[in-house]
């Protein structure tokens, strides 16, 4: 973040940071004019091309609610080298990972945990990452805002489907959505694979914003979804947040944005031709991947699934046999939660 961005985020959670959680103040205080002084170095180096740059070809957008497995699906497409993606250095450093990242990735992989914290995945300055953090740091407005302060409670929540927003704000979101996606785009040369499950709502303005698009719309048995991303937000508030998380209720917060993401993505997915949006189970890429990335490539239309398919294969007889998911259990009263409020989604997605 940069300086503005860093103290607006300070300012919007009163300041209410915990004694305890003060070390990482201390380290993004120190890192803001740094990120500035490169922000400034990036755009003399950069600016010119910046300004004319284009996207090589229409992004494809891997949307779907928290832990359907929209990121196992992001680091398979990625491995199809005529694909690129924002990288999690990328989306950390937006304002100057074009001079930047080389360093980052060579020197300060220690800086990382080795596996995420959530679901025991790798980590690395160069995988794949999702967008929405970029345009967090870059001063966005963003749901992802409540993980700093979680005792302040959900923020931003119009932002995971637009609803009610004045045009400009939307227009303002779009547009540093395009700069930073076009900058990735100088950085790999390559046609974006995006992925982020706060795009599930988004959908009606991100088709209008990039006409060609295609979506992955991942799904999975909602049993599965609850608990994993009620662990999700409650890992990552124990590890990044600037308070100690005291009585957060997390599963109203996800059941909240279920509803409203899910609402806005039933509506507008109507208004999308068939062969831009396809509809992806967990249960299907985990029993068989090369047979879903296969037919996501023919219903998207996208370039020659053969060419990937040994890098696939590989994938799927090494590292998707070695991969062990955490494993959830459920209260009483949680199963009854579940059932009552992802009804829908049960039905329209074969999950009975």
């Amino acid at each position: 973040m940069r300086p503005r961005t860093w103290v607006r985020l300070l300012r919007r959670g009163r300041f209410r940071v915990d004694i305890r959680r003060f070390h990482h103040v201390l380290a993004v205080s120190a890192a803001t004019p740094f990120n500035t002084t490169l922000a400034w170095l990036q755009q003399l180096v950069f600016g010119r091309q910046l300004a004319a740059a284009e996207l090589h070809g229409p992004p494809v957008f891997i949307i779907g609610h928290w832990r359907s497995g929209t990121t196992l699906l992001h680091e398979l497409m990625v491995r199809d080298e005529r694909l690129s993606s924002p990288s999690t250095f990328q989306c950390f450093a937006p304002h100057h990972f074009l001079i930047s990242e080389w360093a980052f990735r060579r020197f300060g992989n220690w800086m990382l945990p080795s596996k995420r914290p959530m679901d025991n995945m790798a980590t690395g300055w160069d995988r794949p990452q999702e967008d929405e953090f970029a345009l967090l740091n870059l001063g966005m407005p963003s749901p992802y805002r409540r993980i700093a302060f979680p005792n302040q409670g959900p923020v931003d929540m119009e932002y995971l489907d637009f609803d009610g927003l004045p045009r400009k704000d939307i227009d303002d979101w779009l547009a540093h959505l395009k700069t930073f996606l076009l900058a990735v785009s100088i950085a790999t040369g390559r046609p974006l694979v995006i992925k982020s499950p706060t795009h599930t709502g988004r959908i009606g303005e991100l088709s209008r914003a990039f006409p060609d698009a295609r979506f992955i719309h991942m799904t999975r048995n909602p049993r599965e979804l609850f608990s994993s991303t009620c662990r999700l937000w409650r890992s990552l508030d124990n590890v990044q947040a600037l308070q100690v998380p005291a009585d957060v209720d997390y599963e109203s917060y996800v059941t909240a944005c279920y509803r409203r993401m899910y609402t806005a993505f039933e509506r507008d997915r109507q208004s999308i031709e068939p062969h831009r949006l396809i509809d992806v189970r967990y249960e299907d890429i985990k029993a068989n991947p090369v047979a879903c990335l296969s037919k996501i490539y023919e219903t998207l239309r996208l370039s020659d699934f053969e060419t990937v398919r040994p890098a696939i294969e590989h994938w799927a007889q090494t590292e998707h046999r070695e991969y062990q998911p955490n494993r959830h259990q459920r209260r009483p009263d949680q199963e009854d939660l579940i059932v009552a409020a992802w009804h829908d989604y049960f039905e329209r997605y074969g999950y009975q």
